[in-house]
């Protein structure tokens, strides 16, 4: 799970009135063996550049969030699960 995606929820939680049980489920996900956060480096720069770029000449900006999610999925070959149209603008992501 994109570090950006976790700021996201929590803020989502905060600011709704279900936020200890929100949190609660939460945390029993991020508990599980196969979920990892993961957080930008030097590589993830790179790929948000290179995407960034890419939308720029395509005349097609996406929010930053979206775009450190976007990096994140190219650099370690996720398949990102979206309903969010920002992504139909880079081919270089499986969106399911």
């Amino acid at each position: 799970m994109p570090f950006v995606v976790l700021a996201e929820l929590r803020g989502g939680f905060a600011a709704g009135n279900r936020a200890r049980r929100n949190e609660e489920a939460l945390a029993r996900f991020l508990k599980k063996p196969n979920v990892k956060v993961l957080f930008a480096d030097e590589q993830t720069v790179e790929h948000y550049a290179a995407l960034w770029n890419h939308l720029r000449q395509q005349g097609t900006p996406i929010p930053s969030n979206d775009l450190w999610i976007a990096a994140l999925v190219v650099q370690h070959n996720l398949t990102l699960y979206a309903r969010d149209a920002h992504f139909k603008h880079l081919p270089q992501i499986a969106v399911i």
